[in-house]
């Protein structure tokens, strides 16, 4: 089964839990959206190339330097990760 059909019957709270507790995304970010996703934050030098771990939900994980610790979070936390370029 294709997963265009899977998702066509889900709802839209379904679609929004699927890899709940399971997958993680990792993801470059800019200093300009963290005040955004993480709003308790310190304000961070703009030349500073950052990393976050966000559940698949979307909910903010990790805000790191290190794009190493985002493995090594999600690891620990047994989600399975994928990037987002």
């Amino acid at each position: 089964m294709l997963l265009r059909e899977v998702t066509s019957h889900l709802t839209q709270t379904e679609l929004a839990h699927l890899g709940s507790g399971e997958v993680a995304y990792i993801r470059k970010m800019g200093s300009e959206e963290v005040s955004r996703c993480f709003p308790e934050a310190p304000e961070i030098d703009p030349t500073v190339d950052l990393w976050a771990l966000f559940a698949a939900d979307g909910t903010p994980i990790l805000l790191t330097d290190n794009r190493s610790s985002t493995f090594y979070k999600a690891a620990e936390d047994e989600l399975k990760t994928v990037s987002l370029h």
